[in-house]
């Protein structure tokens, strides 16, 4: 762009944020307090991105994507004075129940102690202590990791040489015995692991969904021990607001980031959709609305995935094509949907524990049982007993819902992104399948349900703006991993075209609500406008 196009009316800034999702929030207000002139765009109605609050039903309110906060870590929410800002929690620490009505059998984990309705094995009580704190130790040898930009690989860059040293040092301090087994099974699958430590199938099935959640993975997939190591190490710096429930849902997450951001001077318009970053001698120079209204900006950093930003608001001719070719192979298809009823009165799970306010309810009764779900999903098709991720939120947060009615939000695995029979015809078959497991675990369920709303993998795409509806931006795996992260090219949030960064979860560390992203993303765009 032209110093003339600059004074015909354009806007300058010093940044432009694409995307008020929490990882744009926080990128922006960490600019912005860095003395930054700084613009976010969103293209919704809304801040927040997929960590959204949204009425599904008359009256009835839900977390879209996500929902439930145990990513973030404690120092960001403090730093950024997110409670200051209105932020507030219906429920931390909450218990987590694996349930299981084809036995009335029900396992409670909380921290490291392990509770059941009917007796847990004598050697499980003991292995789950053991094995909680072998995991947490090397949850908080790998924290760290989530909160450094990754090093590259092949250079004399001494930040580079230096963060790897940092790493190593860090696996060294397990001690030998330790660090043995961390490199034993960092590449395991998850099943095989459990079935090594654990009697109770319910107690391996509800700790074998954790592994996989949110992910193109089953239990018996190459890696899956390395998606639980993520999930515990980004839980590891959580402090006392661990697996917690904000009160208004996840929105009220980003809606506090929104005010933090503003209160450091972002301005942030919304109904402002970007259609394409302008380029001017092979660097980013600003962005054009799809209004036509162009914006300049020394740096333009992307909340939106990889390839929406990459192949769709640059476009391929800006980049290598080896690069290119890397960006278009990003595994990103989703395979969970995300299903909310509406309902005229609690939900009352059959066992005490399950049912109790403030729970997690997980139905995967075994490991097997969750593989199976994952099997439908090679072919096209949704599993007639997917594995949930249940939350009632309404049970510690009235507001979400009229007098007396209540919310349910589950995370249904799996779904593919793409069905052989397509998701106009199979939609309510799934949705049927999943109230009717739900009336197995809840009786009385299906008769109190007012409103039904299932977001698949294709409708989050849509209704979110990320390429393959995966809640990840990309999924975790080795090769999409730290240094990885996308791909090549692009892992330290910076892209080969100078002035453009990444600061959504298609960067390292990866998805989640968390804030790292975008909190790492900052810091590596101060480096270069100063």
């Amino acid at each position: 762009m032209s110093v003339a196009d600059k004074a015909n009316g354009g806007s300058v800034y010093d940044c432009i944020v694409v995307g008020a999702g929490h990882n744009g929030l926080v990128c922006a207000a960490y600019l912005a307090r860095a003395g930054r002139s700084v613009l976010i765009l969103e293209a919704a109605a809304q801040v927040g991105g997929a960590a959204v609050t949204r009425e599904f039903a008359p009256g009835f309110h839900v977390s879209g994507c996500a929902h439930l906060l145990h990513q973030m870590p404690a120092r960001l929410i403090d730093d950024l004075g997110l409670e200051s800002h209105g932020l507030r929690f219906a429920c931390t620490r909450m218990p987590t129940v694996a349930y299981d009505a084809g036995s009335g059998q029900a396992v409670q984990m909380l921290g490291d102690a392990l509770t059941g309705t009917l007796p847990v094995p004598a050697g499980d009580v003991d292995a789950y202590a053991g094995f909680v704190a072998r995991m947490g130790r090397f949850a908080r040898t790998l924290a760290p990791v989530l909160d450094r930009v990754p090093p590259r690989l092949g250079t004399t860059d001494w930040a580079d040489r230096t963060a790897l040293l940092k790493l190593g040092l860090a696996l060294r301090r397990l001690g030998r015995r330790d660090m043995r087994e961390l490199l034993r099974i960092g590449g395991m699958n998850v099943f095989d692991l459990l079935n090594e430590q654990f009697e109770s199938p319910l107690l391996k099935g509800a700790l074998g969904l954790d592994a996989v959640l949110g992910t193109g993975f089953g239990p018996r997939s190459p890696g899956t021990v390395l998606t639980l190591l993520y999930r515990l190490a980004a839980q590891a710096e959580t402090g006392p607001r661990s697996l917690a429930q904000p009160v208004g849902g996840m929105g009220a997450v980003c809606d506090a980031l929104s005010r933090a951001a503003t209160a450091a001077g972002v301005t942030i318009r919304t109904q402002a959709r970007v259609a394409r970053v302008l380029v001017n001698d092979d660097a980013a120079c600003g962005v054009q609305l799809q209004s036509g209204e162009r914006i300049v900006a020394r740096a333009v950093i992307s909340n939106a995935d990889p390839q929406t930003t990459l192949l769709g608001l640059l476009g391929a001719e800006h980049l290598d094509t080896g690069f290119v070719r890397r960006v278009s192979h990003l595994r990103t298809r989703g395979l969970a949907a995300k299903l909310h009823l509406a309902l005229d009165s609690a939900p009352r799970f059959g066992d005490a524990l399950a049912a109790q306010a403030g729970a997690r309810v997980l139905i995967a009764p075994s490991l097997e049982y969750v593989e199976r779900a994952f099997n439908h999903s090679k072919y096209g098709e949704c599993s007639a007993a997917p594995a949930l991720e249940i939350t009632v939120p309404t049970s510690t947060d009235a507001s979400l819902a009229p007098p007396g009615q209540h919310v349910l939000s589950a995370i249904v695995q799996y779904a593919p992104y793409e069905v052989r029979t397509g998701w106009e015809a199979e939609r309510g078959r799934l949705a049927d399948a999943v109230v009717d497991l739900l009336d197995r675990h809840a009786p009385g369920l299906r008769r109190s349900v007012i409103a039904v709303e299932l977001l698949t993998p294709a409708d989050i795409e849509r209704e979110y703006r990320i390429a393959g509806g995966h809640w990840h931006h990309a999924e975790l795996a080795f090769d999409q991993f730290f240094m990885l992260r996308p791909v090549p090219g692009a892992a330290q949030y910076r892209t080969p075209l100078p002035g453009l960064f990444l600061c959504g979860a298609g960067a390292h560390p990866g998805g989640g609500v968390m804030g790292r992203a975008g909190r790492l993303a900052a810091a590596q765009v101060l480096a270069q406008v100063a």
